[in-house]
């Protein structure tokens, strides 16, 4: 019974933030911090609603003072109201074509500034590249990717795609990893209390100096660091049960 009301709660929460966001992203267009403030528009009230708490170990997102590259796990689609909790200022993230006509989510996402990429089209894809690189070099604005591509459901951190790091390179930023714990093995929706959840973000990964070449190892080190990280975090959970 519980779960059905909590499924019903977020309905219409993410009806009513959609609005709000929508209003919002129509008075100030494509501005990059948009995502920031509607982010919060579904992730507070929803996480509330799904008594989730979240174990939060940010530092070096927090303190980071320029633009980067952000890259973290996609396990489901209510990464919306975790991820979001935590998203800096003007930060932008990059999504398939498609999400663009979702009823008000799309729009929604479309507005406040998000990069959408076509990729059935390798020539749009091209230019969705360079148009992220400007933004990363001369508009003061960070991009936060999932560079698995799609949702792993909880089963572990799939192979990277490459043009996050494509991204970060051409424009000289730092990547900075953002983890959170295996949730969809744990949080409860048919449970007063939903479960606790960790995110952890790691120290920056330079890319000043690196060029196409040292993409395959840039990889290689971020992933091996986050499923590292991923594994402590799930530690942490299991410890706590």
């Amino acid at each position: 019974m519980l779960f059905i009301l909590r499924m019903l709660a977020m309905g219409v929460h993410f009806i009513l933030a959609s609005l709000i966001g929508l209003l919002v992203c129509l008075c100030r267009p494509f501005n990059p911090d948009n995502s920031r403030i509607c982010g919060r528009l579904y992730s507070v009230p929803g996480l509330w609603i799904l008594r989730w708490k979240l174990k939060a170990e940010i530092r070096s997102l927090t303190e980071q003072h320029g633009a980067c590259v952000f890259v973290a796990n996609h396990q489901s689609n209510f990464d919306l109201y975790v991820f979001s909790r935590i998203v800096p200022p003007r930060t932008v993230s990059v999504g398939k074509k498609s999400l663009k006509w979702v009823p008000f989510f799309g729009q929604i996402y479309w507005l406040a500034g998000n990069i959408l990429i076509d990729r059935d089209n390798a020539i749009r894809a091209r230019h969705s590249l360079v148009a992220t690189t400007d933004a990363l070099k001369n508009r003061d604005t960070s991009i936060w990717v999932f560079p698995e591509g799609t949702r792993n459901h909880g089963k572990g951190l799939q192979t990277f795609k490459k043009g996050a790091f494509q991204m970060a390179v051409a424009a000289g930023v730092p990547i900075i990893p953002v983890c959170v714990s295996t949730y969809p093995k744990h949080v409860k929706f048919n449970s007063w209390n939903g479960g606790t959840l960790h995110i952890r973000s790691l120290p920056p990964i330079p890319t000043a100096g690196l060029d196409k070449k040292d993409l395959p190892q840039l990889m290689e080190n971020c992933r091996t660091q986050m499923q590292q990280c991923i594994a402590e975090l799930d530690q942490q959970v299991s410890q706590k049960r």
